[in-house]
């Protein structure tokens, strides 16, 4: 019964959004377009985490990745991705929504504003917005997503692949405690990769990685590491006297 429920929503939707594009578009013309994406440069990225009261963890991070798109040329050129993610790390599911810039040849930018489901590391939705000038875009879109990966593989028409349904609703979630160490010593171990104070091992992030590199065995510092994703991940570091 519930399947023939489903069924029945997803026609009105599906309605309504057909109204919706006849009232919203005015063109006399269509052309297929596509495009594949990739944006797996960082800009800047926050993660915050809470657990909610059925015992799920949920990530939220707003992130801004570049990279490059290629294909039709309104969407070809240098993509700017800004984006903000409500996963549920638990089930592995959850919800994205963001804005795609891709800088074009022409006299005007291609910008579209995109929401889609997350399942199991795929992003799966609709993106609307404009393509050069006086040109309205509309395009299915999908792509792997990490927080700290960006995104790979996407794809702007051209057959993207198919999405999950998700369900977001109201509730209670609380913050999650951080889990983290701090050593103040003799460093005992460096390399590119990792440093070791007073018998405290981190995980060096690149974010960090020059001013690791001016540190060497017998040195005295201050560090501070957090978990992340389940790594003890330098977060600070300090020279002493």
């Amino acid at each position: 019964m519930r399947k023939v429920t489903t069924i029945a929503v997803a026609f009105v939707a599906l309605a309504a959004a057909s109204i919706a594009i006849a009232d919203g578009f005015s063109a006399k013309s269509a052309k297929r377009v596509s495009a594949t994406f990739a944006a797996t440069t960082v800009a800047s990225v926050d993660t915050r985490t809470c657990t909610t009261s059925d015992g799920k963890s949920i990530a939220v991070t707003k992130g801004t990745y570049t990279g490059t798109a290629t294909g039709d040329a309104d969407l070809t050129g240098a993509a700017k991705v800004q984006l903000q993610a409500v996963i549920n790390t638990t089930d592995n599911i959850g919800a994205i929504g963001g804005t795609i810039k891709i800088d074009t040849a022409g006299d005007r930018n291609t910008v579209a504003h995109f929401d889609a489901v997350y399942d199991g590391g795929q992003l799966a939705g609709l993106a609307t917005g404009h393509a050069g000038k006086d040109t309205k875009l509309l395009a299915n879109l999908s792509a792997g997503f990490t927080a700290a990966g960006g995104l790979t593989g996407g794809k702007l028409g051209g057959g993207t692949t198919g999405g999950s349904a998700v369900e977001l609703g109201p509730g209670k979630c609380a913050k999650t405690k951080s889990e983290h160490s701090e050593a103040v010593g003799t460093v005992s171990a460096v390399s590119s990769t990792s440093i070791t104070v007073a018998g405290v091992t981190c995980t060096v992030p690149a974010s960090l990685a020059t001013k690791v590199a001016d540190v060497k065995v017998g040195d005295r510092v201050a560090i501070r590491c957090d978990v992340v994703n389940g790594v003890s991940t330098l977060a600070k570091l300090s020279k002493r006297d």
